[in-house]
């Protein structure tokens, strides 16, 4: 009997086990990462042929302690490795773990492969030669605290390369994983399977294998045996026939059939080669197809399963368009496929929440890093296409209530950009813009307190309902995290796409880009206050301090500045600012822009404005400024510093985002400034649940 050891992907043990057993193991046993079993050579030979499931099977040679560098060597060299394997036979050692002694693996392997030559060189043998890419023995050392686990890889390459996936999609299950994927679905081998992203192929290949009852290593041609010294060739050559006739006969008597779907003609060419290297693709049928236009193939009455494995990216701009998918993939499931099993394999519990579907099973397992979950679904009809219920019904019923009032007004105002959400229930955290036909979602950066699942499960439940009651594209909808912003933070660049589009607000246009910063050139807040300089501005000097894109100036220069002056530090803001004002004819001597920090030019300027407009932000430490600013504690100092500038007659809206900010009209007194506040005045429609957004004053000379 041998004691042999199969590893697998965590979360299959179990299966593994199930597995074995049924090939005649004995003594299983599991542990994390695979299954200790018992077995003749016989069962050794059909495990490494037969095992959808095993990742690799070792064949234990011994174990030592390892306290220095050489109990590592002695330990090694306890084997007689001239009686495992020929000098003639090229050989590779894979060494995993560390420990105080052992702090390299390179290092470590280099010792066993020294111990391993000298054991043939004591016997006056030739020494054999190492091969890294395609050895004829490959030996496994395990290191764990101070055991080492030696021991004869009998796989060669790893189990999960059957020889039939030379190509693969993006992201692609390992073979054994998506074996396990089949097994675990419900789907029962003589049924149909459907898969609507099937990528290169791998799960309906690997269940049309268990169909036709074909041996996952029908098609491999090198083995970790091949020159192991107690290889029995004519064993293996009657185990493989067996296998070979058993897959011939399973071809001819299945009645299963298989359909793939995916909208990338290449990768289904790609699938396609894969399922004639398999000789399996009489079974299959690749069809270059969009999930959207999934229907069911079979006759009237016939139902199956529908397995796959969607995409779950990672990057956050990516998660509108997979709530979309996953949205689209439950409507189409309950209206074309009652009847029929779902199971879906994802790294994301919270799409597979927007399928809007309750699972009877559900099963975890680990795809590389990644923890994930496959989902069985019992489908049952639906009464109309659009399935039953609505995600986050009661944010998507506020959003509904908001639109009906907003999308009317806003029409008669002249804007096409305005908030439509803001916070309205404290349990759906974000802030929801329209700019023309795009949404932006911001989401408030959660509190410490709040379980980062659930709040992660609550964003994708409004972007799912967001795109539902707006019935929004999923292109259209960009996702932002919006946390406090401090200094040199506060207008960080995070993309590059560099994809601007032109809005309307009043009279103006503006360019708006909703993907590369943090906001997105326009603050719809102050949409009221910049209408107000547009009016105040007619024959008039016009000076827009900490300007970001300049639309204050835009509004001064449409409403007839003598002039406008446009001041930010950034150059990029400034350039962005001089395409608004080109955007509506402002060009020429008259309309400046510079390149400053503001409070500094401000310092050092002489120049006289009738009209001055300043927003600055409410705490700044850039590096670029020599000191830092607070809004609160620096206020008179700035407007001592803007009445320098200010002509007789003229006027400075003060305008700022501090919470809880206060005026100090002693001090304003002191500089014989007066100062009304204006913020009620300059709050719109859209904004009227948050009357804290912003602060807005009018200040002029005193008397």
């Amino acid at each position: 009997m041998n004691s042999l050891f199969a590893s697998t992907a965590r979360g299959l043990e179990e299966l593994l086990k199930s597995e074995l057993e049924a090939l005649g193991a004995s003594d299983c046993q599991v542990v994390q990462g695979g299954v200790h079993y018992e077995g003749d050579d016989r069962l050794m030979y059909q495990s490494l042929l037969w095992s959808r499931l095993a990742s690799r099977i070792l064949l234990p040679l011994t174990e030592c302690g390892v306290y220095s560098d050489l109990d590592l060597y002695l330990g090694v060299q306890a084997v007689d490795w001239p009686a495992m394997f020929g000098s003639d036979k090229t050989f590779a050692v894979h060494f995993s773990g560390l420990n105080e002694v052992i702090r390299n693996s390179q290092y470590g392997a280099l010792k066993v492969k020294d111990a391993i030559v000298d054991s043939f060189t004591r016997k006056n043998l030739p020494r054999p030669d190492v091969d890294r890419e395609q050895p004829d023995i490959r030996i496994n050392v395990w290191l764990h605290n101070d055991k080492a686990s030696i021991a004869l890889d009998l796989s060669g390459d790893g189990l999960h390369q059957r020889g039939y996936r030379q190509q693969t999609g993006q992201a692609p299950l390992k073979e054994n994983l998506a074996a396990a994927v089949v097994l675990r679905s419900g789907w029962k081998p003589g049924t149909a399977m459907i898969d609507p992203m099937c990528g290169s192929g791998t799960l309906l290949i690997e269940a049309a294998m268990i169909a036709s009852d074909r041996a996952p290593g029908l098609h491999r041609n090198h083995w970790g045996f091949n020159g192991w010294s107690r290889f029995n060739p004519a064993l293996w050559r009657e185990l493989k026939s067996e296998a070979q006739a058993r897959a011939s006969r399973g071809l001819r008597a299945t009645d299963s059939r298989f359909y793939g779907f995916d909208n990338d003609q290449k990768v289904i060419e790609r699938a396609r080669v894969n399922a004639r290297k398999a000789g399996l693709a009489d079974l299959i049928g690749f069809t270059a197809q969009d999930v959207s236009k999934l229907n069911n193939p079979l006759p009237e009455g016939a139902t199956g399963t529908v397995l796959s494995n969607p995409p779950y990216g990672e990057r956050l701009e990516s998660e509108p368009a997979l709530i979309a998918l996953y949205s689209q993939i439950g409507r189409i499931m309950k209206h074309h496929f009652a009847g029929w099993n779902l199971s879906l394999f994802s790294a994301s519990p919270e799409l597979l929440s927007c399928l809007q579907l309750r699972a009877d099973r559900q099963f975890k397992a680990k795809n590389g890093p990644l923890d994930c979950v496959q989902k069985n679904y019992q489908l049952v009809a639906s009464t109309t296409p659009g399935g039953n219920g609505q995600i986050a019904e009661d944010y998507a019923n506020r959003l509904r209530k908001n639109l009906r009032k907003l999308e009317k007004w806003a029409v008669q105002q002249g804007v096409e950009c305005y908030r439509l959400y803001d916070a309205d229930l404290p349990e759906y955290n974000v802030a929801v813009d329209r700019y023309g036909d795009w949404v932006v979602i911001q989401e408030y950066a959660p509190p410490k307190t709040i379980d980062a699942a659930k709040a992660r499960q609550r964003l994708f439940d409004v972007i799912a309902a967001t795109l539902s009651v707006l019935e929004l594209p999923a292109n259209r909808l960009v996702l932002k995290t919006r946390e406090r912003q401090k200094g040199k933070n506060q207008y960080q660049k995070i993309g590059e796409k560099g994809d601007f589009f032109e809005v309307s607000e009043f009279n103006a246009k503006l360019w708006v880009n909703l993907t590369d910063y943090l906001d997105t050139g326009l603050f719809l807040d102050h949409r009221i206050a910049r209408k107000m300089l547009g009016e105040m501005s007619r024959g008039k000097d016009f000076l827009n301090l900490f300007a970001y894109t300049g639309s204050a100036s835009v509004h001064a220069g449409l409403g007839g500045a003598n002039s406008t002056t446009t001041v930010d530090m950034s150059r990029t803001y400034l350039e962005w600012a001089e395409r608004n004002l080109r955007l509506n004819g402002l060009t020429g001597r008259q309309h400046r822009l510079i390149q400053a920090d503001c409070l500094r030019w401000l310092s050092e300027s002489d120049e006289q404005y009738d009209l001055i407009f300043i927003d600055p932000p409410t705490f700044s430490n850039s590096k670029r400024m020599e000191e830092s600013f607070d809004v609160q504690r620096d206020h008179l100092l700035l407007l001592k510093n803007l009445k320098r500038l200010l002509r007789k007659g003229g006027t400075i809206m003060f305008s700022n985002n501090k919470r809880g900010f206060k005026m100090d009209h002693d001090g304003l007194n002191g500089l014989h400034l007066s100062a009304r506040e204006i913020t009620a005045s300059t709050q719109s429609q859209d904004f009227a649940r948050n009357r804290q957004i912003h602060n807005c004053w009018l200040i002029t000379h005193a008397g």
